[in-house]
């Protein structure tokens, strides 16, 4: 049996993975910044919160996807990915490793589920996913968790809206409380974000209002932020603030009602505001698919 015992957000500024290599983290201007993951540190150690495997959803910045191929939704079933040369070298950090009986579980169920997942076994993963791993557990020689790469796109038009990630995230759930293997504590990340425009005449937006307000929006039993359509995430959070419906995928998942453990937000972050949240859910029940009945709810049980 698997259970998602808590869900975390948190920006992915690939700035954070230079000062965390080459141990500027507590220097003057990022200390601000580190300090606010030093309570998850703590927390994700104990024993009674440490994840077995993390569902890690993030967007690939063409490092495994080009314009040659943009899924909107991409799950990695794969054993093992190595981190991404993203034009300097890879980050010398751990291979990230998979948990495939799971990841491959939760394919099939999406899909059952009417989710059309492209399914990936071999690919890097870039800063991504890797910064988020380093702002929760630092620089081990192992990351402690392994880890389901769950990439989505929200750097070209079309992006999925927040009601599909929403829902992605609901059927997420379902697929692991039908896992039938190993007992598993799983987490569920949502990454990128928050309010941020990198070019333009907008270059260097920051929204703090608004981040808020959707930092806010992430506890208790509201689901007023699947509905935010797509213009007020770039009127109000700049063309790259899209990133942040990834969040949605990891509440969604988490079900009625949540409960927020820690939060977090500072700006300057580079170019951008760093938001971080631990949430665990309150009320995980998530409502039952829309699609599968008779047959293929049984299919999907059976899995």
């Amino acid at each position: 049996m698997a259970r998602i015992t808590a869900g975390i957000a948190s920006s992915h500024v690939p700035l954070l993975g230079v000062a965390a290599d080459t141990g500027k983290d507590r220097d003057a201007y990022f200390s601000p910044i580190f300090q606010g993951y030093d309570w998850t540190r703590e927390w994700i150690a104990k024993p009674e919160n440490r994840p077995d495997v993390v569902i890690l959803v993030y967007n690939d910045h063409a490092s495994a996807f080009d314009m040659k191929i943009i899924p909107t939704f991409a799950i990695g079933c794969g054993e093992r990915y190595r981190p991404a040369d993203e034009g300097w070298g890879p980050r010398k950090v751990p291979d990230v490793e998979g948990h495939p009986d799971l990841a491959w579980h939760i394919a099939q169920s999406l899909i059952l589920d009417e989710f059309d997942m492209t399914i990936i076994n071999e690919m890097d993963v870039d800063h991504g996913l890797t910064v988020p791993l380093t702002m929760m557990y630092g620089a081990p020689e192992a990351w402690p968790a392994k880890v389901i790469p769950l990439a989505v796109n929200v750097v070209t038009y079309p992006p999925p809206s927040g009601n599909r990630c929403w829902a992605l995230g609901e059927a997420i759930a379902r697929a692991v409380q039908s896992f039938n293997g190993e007992d598993l504590k799983v987490h569920i990340w949502g990454t990128g974000g928050m309010s941020h425009q990198l070019q333009g005449a907008r270059a260097g937006l920051i929204n703090a209002e608004w981040d808020n307000m959707f930092l806010d929006g992430m506890i208790g039993t509201t689901q007023a932020l699947r509905s935010i359509p797509h213009i007020e995430y770039l009127r109000e959070t700049g063309s790259e603030g899209i990133e942040m419906v990834m969040w949605l995928i990891m509440r969604g998942a988490l079900g009625r009602e949540t409960r927020a453990l820690h939060r977090h937000y500072h700006v300057p972050c580079s170019n951008t505001a760093i938001g971080h949240i631990v949430l665990e859910p309150v009320d995980g029940t998530v409502p039952p698919s829309p699609t599968l009945e008779g047959n293929d709810a049984a299919a999907q049980g059976a899995i």
